[in-house]
């Protein structure tokens, strides 16, 4: 959120800078540059929005920083175009609905005359006003008085509007003017000249005050140490300019790679053109090749279903499916109507930068994808402008380094009023006065300073390019001194990112049958547990390899069943519910030449027993669980198989079929560091057909589901994790692990690894809500003895809890052997109810399991929240340390 204010150019204010900046040789230049807020005010007077030339903005975060930029205007509607009888629509942030042209002149105008972001008269719209900041467009809206940034269709846009509305494709006259209007699709890197980073980084104040002490010291004869500065400050900047050019030159490189192509996009006349990818506006509808192609944008995908890598936002390089968004007019009743949003329906949006692998088209119909956002408003544009414009650095070490100069320059300021007082007294030279003055300032503040810590910064940019680091923002290089925690992923970052099966552990009956190592035994061929296994995943074959989540790729594998996706050729003759098709494999019985007659049977079974997954609703993670519906072949009614965490599926399962010590058998195998999904799975109603099933509700299926049973699979440590951890805290670092695992499973990597010591204690932190009029309450456990609360286990309160668990010192609380750990519900409940608990909760916390994405960046937030408190207590215990001492002293 940002603060903005208007100003126009004021002549005589003008007159008067240029005056002063004459007559202070340049600094008032200096100081304007350096503050662009006071620049602003002293060169123009304030003014409406409505009217203004310039903008000043200021950020309403704790940071409070100033930026301007200029009002600039562009060239709007013509007299032809509002005779245009093609709606031009577009969204502004606030919601409203600008409609650039409709049917009838008049009409026309009236909709300008209320919504159209111009400040003019509707008679003479000839213009449109906005400014540039951060690489981000603000326009002026006359309806709401303000600037606004003009979004594309990812804003109060219905999901019907999109299928019924935008779904047509737009006119050429009207792409050519939403070119005009939302700019070129570009995600422009613009690499500054050697003559621009030269005076952004001469101009910093150190170098001026350099400057400044070189030029006293060659007047007073002091030639080699101001040559000496010199050397230095030229060796220094060149390899800085040096430095952060070349990175600049490589993120310029990295964004622009493949972000220009032809693409083929849909009219409304339903000609099909090809333009170039920076030709697209939010409202083309864009078809993706079949052989797939680099995104360009972000699109919502309307027909057809894509393969994509997201690695490039994810990092993680697993095939993701994309399925067409569905259209709720066309069933009403069983989807409600929504608003459309990247992030909600992501799994409909192929994103800026993402790489399509390959499509599916069904009965003779083409991919088709609607353009929603553009250049830096698309994903991968936000991050580009996080790294082009990142985020202050407002970190202590900054705030003492001014400090210290703050206070030399008072030093010097004193300094400075005695040397002239006494020099007058003993009657010296003025000459000689003002250079032996001025001399002790130079003196006090050292002005090679800058030139050392630039030096300092080259350095350590050189040994983290060897490790493939790369920065274009040097200083914050100095901040990595200042870390004292590290939070860390489990899967894939401190274990391996492959699983292996260690077993299964089936329920029948409501009793857990004995663990057994194989899933692909005769016996379990037909059986509910291996059909779970065969279908409930996102496996998809890309090129004739089955790819997918690594979980779900070796839980498959396990079965030796195959998997069979209809071809092109396939999809062209049916329609788009044609579905994937699982079997068992002949290769997974004995290979004999003289087969019995069981075998026969089973190579029979192998070959007429086939499963099709007719739909899936993919895995969430704040839901913890994934589900699909399929039929078995000859059936008559479809079944749902469900997996996920076994705690969230046994609480949607019927309870008599959930094992009376389903508890104790989790918390062994979580205790001893194992990866644990559960199964389950119900059959449904004889009158859901293959077309309800296509609308129906997530929550009418994952209910009433009997419990299956348990996958076990095994994640072993990286080679170097514990080295890493281990250097770590030889360096006094702390190390938290974040993970959306089970939390005693969490805990036993926890210990493996090294970040929890043998001797330690760790204490689980369950807070409970608000219930039947009961406060919200925390329980806390050992999670060496006991995994939960039970009413017949004893629960440690927490006044049983040491007294260095939550004394008030955090001088005490660093010295104590114990970790907090906790789950993301708890993690909920405590920042809602138990807020003063909270900076002590997560100072001490290791473990946190089972968290949302939403609340990991929550974690992050009040860790660093933290910090600044735990710096403060520790400046007043020392503080107290030194008057302790000082008395002691005395005495």
């Amino acid at each position: 959120m940002q603060e903005i204010y208007g100003y126009e150019l004021c002549r005589w204010k003008l007159v008067l800078v240029t005056v002063g900046v004459i007559c202070s040789g340049g600094f008032l230049l200096l100081l304007l540059y350096w503050m662009p807020q006071w620049r602003v005010k002293a060169t123009c007077k304030k003014t409406t929005l409505k009217d203004c030339e310039v903008v000043l903005l200021r950020t309403t975060d704790e940071f409070k920083i100033w930026f301007c930029a200029k009002v600039r205007v562009m060239p709007s509607l013509g007299a032809s175009a509002l005779q245009n009888p093609d709606p031009i629509v577009h969204k502004v942030s606030n919601g409203h609905t600008v409609h650039f042209c409709e049917s009838a002149a008049e009409e026309n105008k009236n909709y300008l005359k209320k919504y159209l972001p111009v400040s003019r008269a509707v008679e003479n719209i000839s213009s449109i006003r906005y400014f540039t900041h951060h690489s981000v467009k603000y326009f002026w809206n006359d309806s709401a008085q303000s600037f606004d940034v003009v979004r594309g269709l990812d804003d109060s846009t219905f999901c019907s509007s999109i299928h019924n509305e935008h779904s047509r494709g737009l006119t050429k006259e009207m792409h050519d003017y939403r070119k005009m209007f939302f700019g070129i699709n570009e995600i422009a890197v613009k690499v500054p000249s050697i003559f621009k980073l030269l005076i952004k980084e001469v101009l910093n104040p150190f170098y001026i005050f350099q400057l400044f002490s070189v030029i006293l010291w060659i007047t007073d004869e002091y030639h080699y140490y101001a040559l000496a500065i010199v050397i230095m400050s030229v060796i220094s900047i060149v390899s800085s300019l040096y430095t952060v050019r070349k990175q600049y030159v490589m993120l310029h490189d990295m964004v622009a790679a493949h972000s220009i192509v032809r693409v083929s996009v849909c009219r409304r006349n339903q000609e099909i053109e090809e333009i170039l990818s920076t030709d697209l506006v939010p409202g083309d509808i864009m078809l993706i090749p079949s052989n797939g192609t680099i995104m360009p944008c972000d699109a919502v995908l309307l027909s057809g279903t894509c393969i994509v890598n997201e690695s490039m936002l994810t990092g993680e390089s697993v095939p993701v499916t994309k399925i067409n968004l569905p259209n709720p007019s066309e069933y009403p009743k069983a989807t409600g109507d929504e608003i459309y949003s990247p992030e909600a329906h992501k799994r409909h949006t192929l994103f800026c930068g993402t790489n399509v692998i390959q499509t599916r088209f069904y009965t003779g119909e083409l991919v088709k994808a609607l353009v929603v956002r553009t250049g830096f408003n698309t994903a991968k544009g936000q991050l580009v402008r996080s790294i082009l414009y990142p985020k202050p650095t407002d970190f202590k070490l900054y705030r003492d380094a001014y400090w210290f100069l703050l206070s030399l320059v008072v030093v010097a300021g004193i300094g400075f009023i005695y040397t002239i007082v006494n020099s007058i007294l003993n009657e010296v030279p003025a000459h000689t006065i003002v250079i032996e003055s001025l001399d002790i300032i130079t003196i006090t503040v050292p002005p090679a300073l800058p030139a050392a810590m630039t030096a300092g910064i080259v350095y350590a940019q050189r040994r983290l390019k060897k490790i493939g680091i790369f920065c274009i923002s040097p200083q914050r290089i100095n901040i990595c001194g200042q870390l004292n925690l590290v939070c860390f992923d489990k899967t894939g970052t401190l274990t391996e990112d492959g699983l292996d099966l260690w077993g299964i552990q089936r329920v029948e009956n409501a009793r857990f049958l004995l663990p057994e190592e194989r899933a692909c035994s005769e016996s379990l061929l037909k059986s509910e547990f291996i059909a779970c296994m065969a279908t409930c995943h996102s496996l998809t074959k890309i090129e004739g390899v089955l790819s997918g989540d690594p979980l779900d790729l070796k839980m498959f594998e396990a079965i030796g069943w195959i998997l069979e996706e209809a071809t092109e050729e396939e999809t062209a003759l049916h329609n788009r519910i044609m579905p994937t098709v699982v079997r068992p494999s002949k290769q997974l019985f004995p290979e004999s030449k003289q087969a019995t007659n069981q075998e026969m049977e089973l190579f029979e079974l192998s070959t007429s027993y086939e499963i099709g997954i007719v739909r899936q609703f993919p895995f969430s993670s704040v839901l913890q669980r994934m589900c699909v519906i399929a039929r078995i072949l000859g059936e008559k009614r479809m079944d749902a198989y469900m997996k996920g965490a076994p705690e969230v599926i046994a609480s949607l399962c019927k309870q008599e079929t959930v094992p009376a010590d389903f508890e104790s058998v989790l918390e062994e195998y979580t205790k001893q560091g194992f990866r644990v999904i559960a199964l389950a799975h119900r059959k449904l109603e004889s009158k859901l057909t293959w077309h309800k099933v296509q609308t129906i509700n997530r929550d009418a299926i994952e209910s009433n589901m009997d419990f299956m049973g348990l996958i076990i699979m095994q994640n072993k440590l990286k080679q170097e994790t514990p080295a890493v951890l281990e250097d770590l805290h030889k360096a006094n670092i702390r190390t938290v692990m974040v993970t959306g695992d089970n939390m005693l499973t969490a805990i036993s990597v926890a210990r493996d690894c090294g970040m929890i010591l043998p001797q330690d204690k760790v204490i689980i932190a369950e807070a409970l809500p608000p219930k039947d009029g009961q406060a919200a309450r925390i329980n806390w456990h050992y999670a060496d003895t006991l995994a939960r609360c039970t009413s017949s286990s004893p629960a440690i309160n927490s006044e049983d809890i040491p007294v260095k668990l939550v004394h008030e010192s955090l001088e005490d609380l660093q010295m104590t052997k114990y970790h907090f750990a906790m789950n993301g519900k708890s993690f909920a409940v405590i920042l809602e109810h138990f807020q003063d608990l909270v900076p002590k909760l997560v100072l001490h916390g290791t473990v946190f399991a089972r968290m949302a994405p939403d609340q990991k960046t929550q974690l992050v937030e009040a860790l660093q929240n933290v910090e600044s408190l735990f710096f403060s207590l520790t400046l007043r215990i020392i503080f107290i340390k030194t008057l302790y001492l000082c008395k002691t002293v005395e005495k």
